[in-house]
């Protein structure tokens, strides 16, 4: 279903733009994976963790993020709204994270059989904007996201 490698898939030149699916896409938390948790199907794990981040504070942006037709819809809904996130909420957000990746993966036999192909091998969220789920501008970020998947390979695996 997915390439064993994502070398060579995307890229650019003067004269074209070359795309495919990442080997590795299933990890990324806007990938076409629903989730089912809190009594809700969420159409990406994107939608569900932007969701949790106002579901209590500012039910009426949740309902937006929960309805938006594509996770970078959900995203930029958040971001716009950034101002009503509870300030607990910076607390919890990584076991928030962690929640609504193992769904996916036990909800998915394609994202469990995609984590187990990484292996040993670290696994990084490779942002270059954002130092706290990835490895950030100068890859020496939290890459919080890394480590919960690790996380979660680590119980498949057992």
């Amino acid at each position: 279903m997915y390439p064993d490698s994502s070398e060579g898939l995307n890229k650019e030149t003067d004269d074209a733009v070359y795309f495919f699916t990442p080997a590795f896409h299933v990890l990324d938390s806007f990938s076409a994976h629903t989730i089912t948790l809190w009594g809700k199907t969420f159409p990406t794990a994107e939608h569900a963790f932007q969701w949790k981040k106002f579901c209590i504070a500012a039910p009426d942006v949740a309902k937006k993020i929960f309805t938006a037709g594509s996770p970078e819809a959900a995203k930029r809904i958040a971001i716009e709204n950034k101002a009503t996130v509870l300030p607990e909420w910076y607390i919890h957000r990584a076991s928030v994270m962690r929640e609504v990746l193992t769904a996916k993966a036990e909800q998915h036999e394609d994202v469990r059989e995609q984590v187990k192909k990484t292996g040993n091998r670290t696994i990084i969220e490779n942002s270059p904007v954002d130092s706290f789920w990835g490895c950030g501008p100068d890859g020496k970020g939290e890459n919080t996201i890394g480590k919960i998947w690790m996380e979660i390979r680590a119980k498949l695996i057992q």
